[in-house]
């Protein structure tokens, strides 16, 4: 677990773009990365969506309603099941 004066000295890049475009926190330069695959600039683009809506759910549910929503779904992910119901009644899919 850790120390609050860990957390600090995390950079989550929040800015919106994709984590490996986030410079390095402290002025140090980021190590030159050769150019993204197709299937690495589209993981990119799958985690910006989680962040926000990761970011989405924290500000209006608070830190702990988003990591239990993205735990629970990591979870169903592992066991192979369902994150949602496509056939309902109202069109709206829900959590099974």
């Amino acid at each position: 677990m850790m120390i609050k004066s860990e957390q600090d000295g995390l950079n989550f890049g929040t800015s919106g773009m994709p984590v490996s475009a986030v410079p390095p926190a402290g002025g140090q330069t980021a190590p030159a990365q050769p150019d993204l695959d197709e299937q690495d600039q589209s993981k990119d683009a799958f985690f910006v969506q989680v962040g926000e809506i990761a970011e989405a759910m924290i500000a209006r549910h608070g830190n702990e309603f988003a990591i239990g929503t993205l735990v629970l779904a990591a979870k169903f992910i592992a066991e192979g099941r369902p994150l949602i119901s496509r056939a309902t009644k109202t069109g709206v899919a829900k959590p099974l």
